[in-house]
């Protein structure tokens, strides 16, 4: 919802706005209103993927649960069925990080993420491309997922017949940069498993990506699901760099305002910016929540109580709790024959309130992701 006063701001133009402060809870709520956090949506699966400008999704199916977290009667068949029919896609996209989004943003975001992927490929293989005839090699390795989709070490094997002495991994990730490849059901559908297998996504979607790539769109699209936000914000959720220009290009369409460090932040005039004393419910973040990764400054979210914990460098990512909106704890299930086990560890002394609303929102989650489970239990343990 957006207040009166930020009506008002937005009323005034950009000169007054470029001189109102949010604090940090202020950039919280906004955040959260917009990724469906503090209520859940009467949405479809599609128009939710589409409002949050894509969800990361590099994992099988734990992002399920961002979407669980943010839609009233969500049911991961319906995202099955969007999958199936090819009105979702997993691809490596923002950040070239496996993310799920509409086609229509595949199509149109692909090309713009372009140098991003040519950056992390050349980064980690160039030196093993030198010479190579890009146009022969893509289009021998287009041809090759077209006819049918290929696992990356089948790819790469496949490739490595036209190139011999060329690295596999190589030639597969070179592949991944310059085609657009999609990863096909059943690999990201709930409850089921498959090969990590590509197509491109013009031959998935029986349409060619854009030939006309806006930025200036998908800017917007990122300030509609996380503003308000600095340049460098926008940057880091998408991988691209070297924005501001395109940013001040915009600035007739946007609103200004600063946070709490003096930063410039750019916003929609029509965003919601609920007050900072909205209730914020507690929720379940999945581990590459993308609430969690699409801000240069993630103190609107991350506390420093977080920052204190201890994780395994090259252990799990944790999955975090928000209670009032921001990171106090984290969770996980386990599963003991019969039973399916909820613990959640919290980094902040909680109010009896504050306990029952988890417990009650943790037995929710139970009841979906181990629903197959006979008993539920759910535990929270001390602060740690």
């Amino acid at each position: 919802m957006t207040t009166p006063s930020s009506r008002i701001v937005a009323a005034r133009g950009a000169s007054d706005a470029s001189r109102a402060v949010l604090s940090r809870r202020a950039l919280n709520r906004a955040t959260l209103a917009r990724q469906l956090l503090l209520r859940r949506a009467d949405l479809s699966v599609s128009d939710a993927v589409a409002h949050l400008a894509g969800m990361q999704a590099q994992t099988p199916h734990t992002w399920y649960v961002g979407l669980w977290s943010r839609l009233a009667g969500f049911r991961p068949e319906a995202v099955a069925d969007l999958l199936t029919n090819r009105q979702l896609v997993r691809l490596a996209l923002l950040r070239s990080t496996i993310h799920l989004v509409t086609a229509a943003d595949c199509l149109a975001w692909r090309p713009i993420i372009q140098p991003v992927l040519e950056r992390g490929m050349n980064s980690n293989f160039g030196k093993h491309l030198v010479g190579l005839d890009r146009d022969a090699f893509v289009a021998a390795g287009r041809a090759l997922v077209d006819e049918r989709p290929l696992t990356f070490a089948a790819l790469g094997a496949r490739l490595a017949e036209q190139w011999p002495g060329r690295d596999q991994a190589a030639l597969a990730q070179a592949l991944r940069a310059w085609v657009p490849l999609v990863q096909v059901p059943p690999r990201g559908i709930w409850g089921r498993s498959g090969p990590i297998a590509h197509t491109s996504a013009e031959a998935w979607l029986g349409a060619e990506v854009s030939s006309a790539p806006a930025p200036q769109h998908m800017i917007q699209r990122y300030l509609a699901a996380f503003g308000p936000a600095t340049v460098k914000d926008i940057q880091t959720w998408s991988g691209l760099t070297r924005l501001r220009a395109v940013v001040d290009a915009l600035r007739l369409e946007l609103v200004t305002f600063r946070d709490e460090q003096g930063q410039e932040l750019f916003d929609l005039p029509d965003a919601p910016r609920p007050d900072p004393a909205t209730p914020a419910p507690p929720r379940f973040l999945y581990d590459f929540d993308n609430l969690l990764l699409s801000h240069a400054d993630r103190s609107r979210v991350i506390t420093a109580d977080y920052c204190r914990q201890v994780y395994e460098p090259h252990g799990p990512v944790p999955q975090l709790v928000l209670i009032d909106g921001f990171t106090s704890g984290d969770w996980k299930v386990t599963r003991e024959r019969d039973t399916a086990m909820l613990t959640i560890r919290p980094f902040i002394h909680l109010s009896a309130q504050d306990t029952t609303a988890l417990t009650e929102e943790g037995a929710r989650l139970l009841a979906f992701v181990a629903a197959d489970a006979a008993t539920h239990d759910v535990q929270v343990t001390a602060p740690v």
